[in-house]
Order: C-alpha cells, then sequence, then structure tokens
C-alpha cells in the first residue's frame, strides 16, 4: 500500500529500453491496457512506428541516458536490439533493477490466463496471425493477439483480451534478448501452436537447417497433450515435426493427404477462390482478398483454428470477404501514371518466390519489376545467392538497392549483386546495381514505365523511397 494517500495500492511500472521495437511497442500496449505505468526510450523514430509509440501516449525519451531510469520503475524490459555496453542497460545492472525480456513479460504477465494459439515458422506469421486473430475475433472469442505488423482491421498490433479466451501471438525463432538465446517461441506455453514452414535463416543465430529443426521440435515439447499441433502438409520440413509432437496433430494444405485441404478455383473481382475439404469432404468454398499459394496457404491455417474453436463455415467465410490485412504485405501503397506500387516484408528467396507468383496472379498482363534491398542479417550474405538468382527470374526487371551495413562483412561473405546481375542478363532479364539509394531514386523515373507493378522488397524501410514515391503526388 501508498504510505502516502488513498489506499489504493501502487500501481506496477515498467520502462521499455527500445520502445520502437515492433515487438517493445506491442508488449508496451498490453502492458498500458493492463494497468501498468509505461515509459520508454528509443533513438529517434519515424514512421510507421513513431505513430504506433505516439498512439501510447506515455511518455518516451528520445535517446539513451542513464538518467531515463531515475523515474525508478519496478521492472524494465529490454529488447534484443540492445546489449552489454549499452547506457540504460549498464545503469539497469548497476543499480539492481529487475528487467526481464518482452517475450518473458507476455509470459508472465498474459498468457498463463490464456490460451496462447502461437504461429511458427520461417514464412507467412504475420499473415497467418493476423487472419487467425481476426477470425476469432469475428467468431465472439474475444482474442487477445501480438502481431508483427500494422494490422488494418484492428485499430493496434496488440491488444489484451479476456482471460480464458484464446491469445494469437507470432511464435518468432530469433533469439530473445542478449542475456537469453532461446528463441522467443519457447516463452509463449503454446495451447495450439501452427508451424507453417522450416527453412534455413537468421544465419547470425542458427549454424544451420538442423539447428532451427531442433528449436522446433524442443517447442512441441510445451503443448498439452489436449493441445495441437498444426502443420503444413505441402512444407516437408514442417510435417516430418509429427513425431515429436506431444499432442494432437492436424495438417492442411494443398497436399492431397492433408487433413484440411484447399483446392484454388477461379478468381474474380479482387478476390481468390479457394474450396476447402475436410478429410476428403467439401467443407467450404471461400472467397479471399489475398493472391498466391502462400496466402492460401495462410487462410487454411487459420481457418483450422477457427474451426477447432467452434466457429462456423459461414461465419468464416462471410468474415474472409471484409478482411483487410497487415500493411507491408503485398500492399499497394501507391499509384500513380499507370503504376501500381506494391510494399512487400520479403526478405528470404521463398517470401519473394512466393509474392512475385501472387503478383503474377493478381496483374497478369503488366511488367512486374522487382526491387530488392539487401537488409536481413541472412540475405546480405552469399548464403541464398544462387537462390535469389533463380527466384528472381520470374520478374521481367530487377533493381537492387545498396547492401545494408555491408561492412560486417568481408567481400567473398557478402552477397554477390554484380554475379546475380550477370546470370539474369544471359537470359535477357533486365537487372541494375545500385550502390547508393539517391542514384537509385534518380533513375527510378527512367525504369519505371505506365502500367508497370513495382514491387519493393525489404524488411526495412528502403531508406525511406516510399514516403519519397507518395509525396511526389503532391509535388506535381
Amino acid at each position: 500500500m501508498s504510505m502516502l494517500d488513498t489506499g489504493i495500492p501502487d500501481r506496477p511500472s515498467v520502462h521499455f529500453i527500445g520502445i520502437g521495437g515492433t515487438g517493445m511497442v506491442s508488449t508496451a500496449r498490453l502492458a498500458v491496457e493492463s494497468g501498468w505505468e509505461v515509459r520508454g526510450s528509443d533513438n529517434p523514430l519515424y514512421p510507421p512506428t513513431s505513430e504506433m509509440v505516439k498512439a501510447l501516449n506515455v511518455k518516451v525519451y528520445e535517446g539513451y541516458a542513464a538518467e531515463n531510469l531515475d523515474w525508478n520503475p519496478s521492472l524494465v524490459v529490454i529488447g534484443n536490439a540492445v546489449s552489454r555496453g549499452h547506457v540504460e542497460v549498464e545503469e539497469v545492472l548497476r543499480r539492481g533493477i529487475p528487467y526481464t525480456s518482452f517475450p518473458e513479460w507476455i509470459k508472465h504477465h498474459l498468457l498463463w490466463e490464456r490460451k496462447p494459439v502461437v504461429i511458427t515458422g520461417t514464412h507467412g506469421k504475420t499473415t497467418t496471425s493476423s487472419i487467425t486473430a481476426y477470425l476469432l475475433d469475428r467468431g465472439g472469442k474475444k482474442p487477445g493477439y501480438l502481431i508483427g505488423g500494422q494490422l488494418l482491421d484492428f485499430p493496434h498490433s496488440s491488444h489484451a483480451g479476456a482471460a480464458g479466451c484464446p491469445f494469437v501471438i507470432e511464435g518468432d525463432e530469433y533469439d530473445t534478448a542478449f542475456f537469453d538465446k532461446r528463441a522467443k517461441f519457447f516463452h509463449y506455453l503454446p495451447h495450439v501452436a501452427i508451424i507453417t514452414s522450416v527453412e534455413f535463416d537468421h544465419g547470425d543465430i542458427y549454424r544451420d537447417l538442423d539447428d532451427i529443426k531442433r528449436s522446433f521440435r524442443l517447442m512441441l515439447r510445451a503443448v498439452p497433450p489436449q493441445g495441437w499441433v498444426i502443420l503444413c502438409a505441402d512444407q516437408p520440413n514442417a510435417l516430418e515435426l509429427r513425431e515429436y509432437a506431444h499432442s494432437r496433430v492436424v495438417t492442411y494444405g494443398f497436399d492431397s493427404d492433408a487433413d484440411w485441404r484447399g483446392e484454388l478455383i477461379e478468381s474474380s473481382a479482387g478476390f481468390q477462390g479457394m474450396v476447402v475439404y475436410r478429410h476428403g469432404r467439401r467443407r467450404a468454398e471461400l472467397a479471399m482478398p489475398l493472391f498466391g499459394r502462400h496466402n492460401a496457404q495462410n487462410v487454411l491455417a487459420a481457418v483450422v483454428v477457427a474451426a477447432l474453436s467452434g466457429i462456423d463455415t459461414s461465419t468464416i467465410a462471410s468474415a474472409l470477404l471484409e478482411y483487410k490485412g497487415v500493411k507491408r504485405r503485398m500492399q499497394v501503397f501507391h499509384e500513380q501514371d499507370g503504376i501500381t506500387y506494391v510494399d512487400d516484408f520479403g526478405h528470404h528467396p521463398t517470401a519473394i518466390r512466393e509474392t512475385l507468383a501472387a503478383a503474377r496472379l493478381r496483374w497478369p498482363d503488366r511488367r512486374l519489376l522487382a526491387l530488392i534491398e539487401p537488409r536481413s542479417n541472412t540475405m546480405v550474405t552469399n548464403r541464398f545467392q544462387n537462390e535469389l538468382a533463380d527466384v528472381l527470374r520470374n520478374a521481367d526487371e530487377v533493381v537492387f538497392a545498396p547492401i545494408h551495413r555491408p561492412e560486417r562483412m568481408t567481400p567473398d561473405q557478402r552477397l554477390n549483386r554484380e554475379a546475380i546481375r550477370d546470370s539474369l542478363e544471359a537470359e535477357s532479364i533486365m537487372c541494375h546495381v545500385f550502390d547508393d539509394l539517391p542514384s537509385l531514386e534518380q533513375s527510378l523515373s527512367d525504369l519505371v514505365r505506365h502500367g508497370d507493378v513495382a514491387v519493393f522488397f525489404s524488411n526495412g524501410s528502403f531508406g525511406g523511397v516510399y514516403r519519397r514515391i507518395v509525396g511526389k503526388e503532391g509535388e506535381n
């Protein structure tokens, strides 16, 4: 009890170091909803992250300093973008302030009282999580959620939901914090675990594909016997995890042996059609405002969760007609002079391949320009050199932006964009390599032409090029 006045217990308080991270700002919102006093700190932020942080309506310190902790929070949440030597981390340790990671905060303050639906896998986590939360919400299940993207169907990217109800969360296989090198999904107490795919990624964390598979196998040990493991039947590495499950298992996909099988049918009026079969019996016909085989797989996974939660088929079908999606997942962000500009988070050859295939399906008669910013810890290396060259043959023209922070690697480790260019141009596919973004932007008006679809692939901001493209319309 407070010794001062009202007899009301003091509110718990928490400071977020690196509050601008996607997971951090979403967790901060959950803390606000749960009645905590929240503050945070970060370097100067820019849209869309700055808008998400501003919407919290809490005190945020610009820049890091030891004095930012003078308000004496009862707990500090440390983001995985900071480490030892960071001024606020060192001050937390010097003062002996209790600290944790955002996955552990969520586990202890929310998940024990809810039924976590954990969406994992190399690809499709954000879209699958978004559709799953949306269907559960439309089905009256009062879900909570934390999703690593800006949702167009909900006001924010996280919501605490109701105790005892589902809580949909992306189960990221990336590490948790400098003091906890386990994958984030180990903290999430899955009652339902979806595995969309398992491929090699995060070369700075995992040695090889077997190392990643081991993490997924260990995660399945946490699913209770009455829970569900939901595996993509089209992805052999995901499907082989069946033998490691200690719970009920169900499969989905286009494979003929899938428990829940999809069959794509003709698309029309901005919707892709799909017939869904369960154990060989026709269950539903769906129209989805999403294109591509990969998105249909994401929808199927969400449909399985909704059905297992007791939501009827007609509710699922009508809800999908109104689903808006997630920003930066094949999102049309601008149209001008007959050119369609598309933003996509793809930063792995498989994701880029699927998005290009979906773009072909959505815009079948238009020229497709792929603009690539090599930025992720795996994409900047030559680990996927050949795979990326093969995938980009599905574009009509390719543009490479500068490699993000190339100094982190030796030249023999770095992605060789020039070699990919030579390989593509040998097959009459034009490819341009730029070593600075101003030159790329200056050349963009000559590279795109009326009727083109220009797809920007990056897990970062592409140097802010999106905002400048949109801003040019106002200059005319």
